[in-house]
């Protein structure tokens, strides 16, 4: 509540500048170079080749995807209102309020994506606008969208941004008051030890903001029960959405990461610097208060990619196994399919340095009393696997040709996934989810066993929001 107290909206209400003023392509000025050479730095202190195929032009796609998804920085309220006012008329002499004259409009589920100023991981947001018209006019329903996504496309935490969406809106549309809810939900990426071990791992923090001007200041007015029942008409639960402190709710956060930090900036100086020359870059003060841990927070977080042997230490593992699957040697007994589902999966895009995550569902053929291959042991493999800069395609096929070895060759891998660069960059296709499949042995053979196995899926959606 409370979002018309701080006054730091009107200077950008008033000195609005023409969006067509932004140039549409941005490869060539001189942020997007600077956050290019911040980006290989990044790379180079994750052990990786800048030059390896498949991240030559990696450097570029995250300058791209970053300041696109920042863009709000360089965008501005005024024109996107002015112009868009329509004349509605109220009642005629009767007693109550609709039309242009006190009617409450409420738009809902506008999808958003914001980078979270603790971590710079994107964070998604469903968005719920209402406001009640004054002065016998209206405003066109799509700028609530495009001025939620000015304020969105920043670096934000969910509170401000509620409040700075709903002062815009107050000041832009002068209706007699607005409310904004947000239902952000950030994603909690695991290290790779308790990826292994914790099964119970919680992958999404969820938050309910709201804020209020006008009629809306008053929380307990009843002009709020009526938002609320209209967002609840459809089926929108703001209830079971996790109530927390939003200063807090970033993972990134969390309680005991204070020594990990400090030793992050101890080691990694050049990338801390790399990040801080990012922020620069995409228009923010890296010396703002709320800034100043951001780039040693989010080099702890991408150090979990660090391209170290991960291979040697699961063939370590792997041999040290104690119980073959063909403890006979007999390879006449009858196969039997085996699998496990829903293994969980947490790996970074190497085309753009974003997450994405899902679940690894594994089949396999074994003789007929082996022993199976234990869900701890698959569930590492994805881990090891998972946790490198990758692409979902070779990661199936990683899983597939590791299994093959431990199980005699009959493999086949499905991976669902949900890939955040299909929202944080210019397509935003929210809810969109990736599947990739790999068939070793008699699974590429015989389509009955694929079929039979494929039929095995659960489908419930991936884990997420």
């Amino acid at each position: 509540m409370g979002a018309l107290d701080e006054g730091h909206f009107c200077s950008e209400l008033e000195n609005g500048v023409k969006l067509a003023c932004i140039e549409l392509s941005v490869d060539d000025e001189p942020e997007t170079i600077a956050i290019e050479d911040a980006v290989k730095v990044l790379m180079q202190g994750l052990g990786e080749d800048v030059n390896r195929e498949g991240l030559k032009k990696t450097p570029h796609r995250v300058a791209k995807a970053l300041r696109e998804g920042t863009k709000g920085y360089r965008q501005k309220v005024k024109d996107i209102v002015q112009g868009a006012l329509f004349p509605e008329a109220g009642l005629d002499n009767a007693v109550g309020h609709a039309g242009g004259a006190g009617g409450l409009v409420v738009v809902r589920d506008l999808d958003l994506f914001s980078y979270c100023e603790s971590c710079m991981l994107p964070f998604q947001v469903k968005c719920h606008v209402g406001y009640v018209p004054s002065g016998q006019r209206v405003v066109g329903l799509s700028k609530l969208s495009r001025v939620a996504d000015v304020f969105g496309k920043r670096l934000q935490e969910p509170q401000r941004l509620a409040d700075e969406l709903c002062s815009a809106l107050h000041h832009g549309i002068k209706p007699a008051g607005v409310a904004v809810m947000l239902q952000c939900s950030h994603i909690h990426f695991p290290n790779l030890k308790s990826a292994i071990l914790d099964s119970n791992h919680q992958g999404w923090v969820k938050l309910l903001v709201s804020s209020g001007s006008g009629v809306f200041e008053n929380e307990s007015a009843d002009i709020w029960a009526d938002f609320l029942s209209l967002l609840k008409f459809r089926g929108i639960d703001v209830d079971k959405t996790c109530l927390r402190d939003s200063s807090d709710w970033c993972p990134s956060r969390s309680s005991g990461s204070g020594n990990a930090v400090i030793k992050v900036e101890l080691v990694n100086q050049r990338m801390i610097t790399a990040v801080t020359s990012i922020l620069r870059s995409l228009g923010e003060d890296p010396l703002r208060k709320e800034l100043v841990g951001t780039p040693a927070r989010f080099v702890k977080w991408l150090m979990n990619f660090q391209n170290c042997n991960l291979d040697m230490k699961l063939n370590g593992f792997v041999s040290a196994r104690v119980d073959p699957l063909h403890p006979n040697g007999d390879s006449c007994k009858e196969k039997q399919m085996h699998s496990e589902l829903n293994l969980s999966l947490w790996s970074q895009c190497e085309h753009h340095l974003l997450p994405f995550y899902g679940v690894v569902h594994i089949g396999y053929m074994c003789a007929e009393g082996s022993i199976p291959i234990g869900k701890s042991l698959l569930q590492s493999i994805v881990c090891f696997y998972g946790f490198k800069l990758q692409v979902q395609e070779r990661l199936t096929r990683q899983i597939a040709e590791t299994v093959s070895s431990l199980s005699g060759g009959d493999v086949i891998v499905v991976v669902e996934a949900n890939h955040t660069c299909m929202i944080s960059r210019g397509i935003e296709k929210f809810g969109s989810s990736t599947a990739t499949i790999a068939v070793l042995g008699r699974f590429s053979t015989d389509p009955a066993a694929r079929a039979k196995f494929l039929q095995s899926l659960p489908n419930n959606a991936i884990s997420g929001l």
